[in-house]
């Protein structure tokens, strides 16, 4: 099979909702094993199929509570590489934003060692023999500042070699990069083949700036995109008290901004979390939405939301109201 069938068969498998696994490492809160299990398990239910982790969500703890509740069952997972896991002896109940996490640190790596191992690691604690979609988690200046450009010397170098060998075996089906960049996107395509990125935050109600370039050449290359945080840190589905928005507590021009979509919205009887939701599915590179998810009632909205009919006027007054750009699709175009 060529690396063109590969990509295919394994992108073309991707359903329209996936389950966000950061929350479930504990991100920002403390979750038990039981409720960590009531969400997977309600999933599951919900005919949820798809399910993305990674290493760093509660150093492991994420990767190790889905390998549990998904041993035997059929289901894509996506894994990332890009931080090694070593073990330490700390009291400290946050670090790095997740809450009573395993007993490890963090350390970025993106060397081929580096990949190969935590690859290895991710596969012990998952329970599984191959990973759907291989991603290199958190490249880009943005987060590593001046770091940036040793990190993607020594990925290019090394981890993306490492990645391409992996799927060449097998043992990946499709690979690419998990980030909250955009600019970091557009640099891999300059220089590496990927099959699909996952970018959070960068493509939603709030954000359209990918409509420039990104997406057009994610378009032209056959790249896949998923889209992680639609809700953009959850500012585009929380009502009252503290508003998130990328990791942080949204500004006042975006909270402003939310309500103005908000009052589109209630105008057609939709909630805004459902336009939040089905609103990147209709750029045709964009296959899949993952909305994090820690409780049942969370994972029944997001099922309830991907399905509700949307009227063609709500997106036509948005852009009207300047809330989102003319230029975006509002529904995917017919195969």
């Amino acid at each position: 099979m060529t690396d063109d069938a590969k990509r295919s068969e394994t992108l073309a498998r991707l359903p329209r909702l996936g389950f966000g696994g950061a929350a479930v490492g504990n991100l920002y809160a403390p979750v038990s094993d039981a409720t960590a299990r009531a969400v997977i398990d309600a999933a599951l239910a919900a005919g949820i199929s798809y399910f993305d982790t990674a290493p760093h969500y509660g150093f492991g703890l994420s990767e190790t509570r889905l390998g549990e509740a998904l041993a035997g069952r059929d289901v894509m997972i996506s894994t990332k590489v890009g931080r090694r896991l070593e073990p330490i002896q700390t009291t400290e109940r946050e670090r790095h934003g997740f809450v009573d996490a395993a007993p490890f640190e963090p350390v970025f790596d993106y060397t081929r060692d580096g990949v190969l191992r935590s690859f290895e690691d991710s596969l012990r604690r998952l329970k599984r023999d191959r990973i759907d979609v291989l991603l290199a988690h958190d490249l880009g200046r943005a987060t590593h500042g001046d770091a940036h450009v040793g990190h993607m010397r020594d990925f290019l170098d090394g981890g993306y070699q490492a990645m391409c060998e992996l799927k060449d075996s097998g043992a990946v089906g499709a690979i690419g990069l998990g980030v909250n960049e955009q600019a970091v996107c557009e640099e891999i395509l300059d220089h590496a083949d990927v099959d699909v990125f996952l970018l959070a935050g960068r493509y939603t109600l709030l954000e359209q700036t990918a409509l420039e370039r990104f997406l057009p050449r994610c378009v032209a290359r056959s790249v896949g995109v998923i889209v992680g945080g639609p809700f953009n840190s959850g500012v585009l589905v929380e009502a009252g008290g503290m508003l998130h928005y990328n990791y942080e507590a949204a500004p006042r021009e975006i909270v402003e901004r939310v309500e103005r979509l908000r009052r589109v919205c209630a105008v057609h009887g939709v909630p805004l979390a459902a336009a939040a939701l089905q609103f990147p599915l209709a750029h045709p590179a964009v296959l899949s939405v993952i909305p994090g998810m820690v409780t049942p009632d969370q994972v029944a909205d997001a099922t309830l939301w991907l399905d509700m009919t949307i009227p063609a006027a709500l997106w036509s007054d948005l852009r009207s109201e300047g809330l989102i750009r003319i230029d975006a699709p509002a529904t995917r175009a017919a195969a």
